[in-house]
């Protein structure tokens, strides 16, 4: 069983997303590590070198590889859903659920966090409302399950998504 994780940069993919892949015993995979390690450099000195257009080239390769396993959680960059062919591989060849967080929780999430090119701007709190507005119906389109991650612990989340994949039939119940 593939399950995708998308959403917005901070959304918690990465924390979820290793939660997820160890109570199901199955390998975690973060997209933005296996094409770091594709490109040989960050994908900020990609980004910036070779422009956004040629990074998302590399990313759709990337995720049509990555979501052909079929036994792995995986957890997506941001702009992953930009690219209709990724939103198509994701949510054909396995579950996808969307991290849905608001950008002021966002804001307050990540504002301290200078590793996000991002954030990097004159106004981080609008650039994250611009991003969600363009993406959240992308991620909707993709998902088959959206969560809220508000308040609920990364434990809950978890828990929410495994019951979640269980009512679906995802899951067999006594997997887990």
């Amino acid at each position: 069983m593939s399950i995708s994780l998308v959403g917005l940069p901070g959304s918690g993919k990465t924390t979820v997303g290793r939660q997820l892949a160890r109570r199901l015993r199955i390998p975690f995979v973060d997209s933005d590590h296996a094409i770091e390690a594709r490109i040989g450099c960050s994908i900020r000195e990609f980004f910036d070198r070779e422009g956004e257009s040629r990074f998302r080239d590399i990313e759709e390769e990337v995720l049509d590889t990555l979501s052909a396993d079929v036994n792995c959680v995986l957890s997506t960059g941001g702009g992953a859903v930009l690219r209709p062919n990724n939103r198509h591989h994701l949510h054909s060849r396995g579950k996808v659920i969307y991290l849905k967080s608001t950008p002021e929780e966002l804001f307050r999430r990540l504002r301290h966090d200078v590793s996000r090119p991002l954030l990097q701007v004159a106004d981080p709190l609008s650039r994250m409302r611009e991003l969600f507005s363009v993406r959240d119906p992308l991620y909707r389109e993709t998902a088959h399950f959206v969560l809220e991650t508000g308040r609920p612990s990364v434990a809950t989340l978890v828990n929410m998504i495994v019951m979640q994949l269980e009512l679906s039939g995802a899951l067999p119940s006594a997997d887990v």
